[in-house]
């Protein structure tokens, strides 16, 4: 009796693991996580894990608007200056021993202004203080109001909040770790930390106490766990993605782009079955960038520089490159998907078009053999070749020097490159981020103006659209900018990317979204 007893207790202990195990939700960071730490989150690979641990006063959702988080509500003052933000009272951190044995605490208006705090100490040197530039300043009200006071209106700042850096996190914690606390980190969010070998294995559990429901009402998240690996190589994550080892994965690499995907971009028959693809723009836009107060002739002038934008088919680039994943980018830099994207403001494939401005500049110049070079690294170089295949049919010789990506980037932001192939991916929602990158008060290194653009009117328009209250109006000015810069070429967009994702036909509920935040707190796994 007593043997059938145990055999009972084991068959059914055996199937609540099983359970367990279908309900943990695995992937593979193949750049490995540097922090824990909200103040760090940098990297994808960071954000990713940070998003499970971690909320702040507002959230984005898959539309990129604005919603609740531990703010429930807010107001905004007539000028736009001053923000108030009234929170939930049923938010808690993470159980911890210093909260008192096995408990959690509220989270108070104090903890949002200990954190704030916290991220602009320079003795922390958060490499995401300057979320915090255009603030005057703020205070907790009373435990459930906190105030901020901009500098000036800037209609981004609520997307500017909704960034990892402005996680809550508790003082007391954060206190008791010090430096120790990436790796013992204790926040609000859908999962907890529970254990961490770093480079081998990263481990959160359901959190229990978590206070967001779905739509029904049911408490989330759904899974019980997140189990994160460090495969170091791309090839190596998709073979274990391929076994069912892990649930989900994330981009195109070149390594397997051609095994799982027809040349038109369609999942291959053989993968159809066991695989669900998803796409969706991603506010990612790559391109190649003169420096404008470069001495090479041909850089300066642009008739080189629409000559290149006319040059090249992206369309044809995009098929054969990526399987066409990604949106060829006839439009201008801002990406398609953010408000102020207009596709009939850039430049279209025109070979006789670009060989005639090449016969202009070598008339007006005498320079017979115009040329230019294209600094890149070996991850984009198949790009670079394209380009400078397409380019020498219509006159104009190409070079391609392919150096390391840190070389590179210290370089760019010296203004020691002609040239160069480049991205940006936006740091938050808005048009404006892209802009930055064109107002000649950014120049580089001090700000993200690499191209050293300087234009009198788009500087006064830049400035306007941070006083234009009125949203339509506002992105009219931003197309306006957009279009003026196309006009002057001093960049050659390629292509507007596309967050992919790959995920086993038992995952539902992981949706995309145009900043490829890794979400999962409504994921379930079938």
């Amino acid at each position: 009796m007593k043997f059938k007893y145990l055999v009972f207790i084991l068959l059914i202990s055996c199937s609540d693991n099983n359970k367990d195990l279908e309900a943990v939700f695995r992937y593979n960071e193949h750049k490995n996580i540097g922090s824990l730490d909200p103040a760090f989150a940098k990297d994808n690979a960071d954000i990713w894990a940070i998003n499970q641990l971690f909320n702040g006063l507002v959230q984005m959702d898959t539309s990129l608007n604005v919603k609740p988080s531990i703010a429930k509500k807010w107001t905004i003052s007539e000028d736009a200056l001053n923000y108030t933000f009234t929170l939930r009272n049923d938010v808690s951190f993470h159980k911890h021993s210093l909260f008192g044995k096995d408990s959690t605490r509220t989270v108070k208006a104090s903890d949002i202004e200990f954190s704030f705090n916290r991220l602009i100490d320079k003795k922390l040197a958060s490499p995401g203080s300057w979320v915090l530039n255009k603030v005057d300043s703020y205070k907790a009200v009373n435990d459930s109001t906190f105030q901020i006071k901009l500098k000036q209106p800037f209609p981004a700042f609520l997307g500017l909040l909704t960034m990892k850096y402005c996680s809550v996190v508790p003082k007391e914690i954060v206190e008791h770790y010090k430096s120790d606390f990436r790796s013992n980190p204790i926040g609000t969010g859908p999962f907890k930390f529970k254990r961490w070998e770093e480079n081998i294995k990263l481990v959160f559990r359901k959190n229990n106490n978590y206070f967001e429901n779905d739509h029904q009402g049911h408490q989330l998240p759904y899974l019980e766990a997140v189990a994160i690996t460090f495969l170091p190589d791309k090839q190596s994550e998709f073979l274990q993605f391929a076994q069912g080892n892990i649930d989900y994965v994330s981009g195109l690499d070149a390594s397997y782009k051609d095994e799982i995907l027809t040349a038109n971009g369609q999942l291959r028959n053989s993968y159809s079955k066991d695989v669900n693809m998803l796409r969706s723009p991603y506010l990612n836009t790559e391109y190649l960038a003169f420096l404008m107060d470069s001495k090479i002739p041909e850089i300066q002038s642009s008739l080189i520089r629409k000559a290149v934008n006319y040059g090249f088919d992206r369309k044809k680039m995009m098929i054969y490159l990526r399987n066409g994943i990604g949106i060829p980018a006839n439009g201008g830099f801002i990406p398609k998907g953010l408000p102020g994207y207009d596709e009939s403001i850039g430049f279209t494939y025109q070979p006789e078009k670009a060989k005639q401005l090449i016969e202009q500049f070598k008339k007006e110049t005498n320079i017979q053999n115009p040329e230019i070079t294209i600094t890149t690294t070996s991850n984009y170089l198949s790009f670079c070749e394209f380009i400078q295949r397409e380019l020498q049919k219509i006159g104009l010789q190409v070079y391609v020097d392919v150096i390391p990506a840190a070389t590179l980037k210290d370089a760019k932001a010296n203004g020691k490159l002609d040239m160069f192939r480049a991205s940006w991916v936006a740091d938050y929602p808005d048009a404006e981020n892209y802009l930055s990158l064109y107002y000649s008060k950014n120049f580089a290194p001090n700000g993200p103006n690499y191209t050293h653009f300087k234009n009198n009117q788009f500087d006064l328009w830049y400035q306007q659209a941070f006083t234009e209250t009125n949203t339509w109006q506002r992105e009219m000015l931003y197309t306006k900018m957009d279009s003026l810069i196309m006009q002057e070429a001093p960049i050659v967009p390629l292509f507007y990317d596309e967050v992919v994702r790959f995920t086993r036909k038992n995952i539902e509920g992981l949706g995309i979204n145009p900043i490829n935040l890794l979400e999962l707190k409504q994921v379930k796994k079938n």
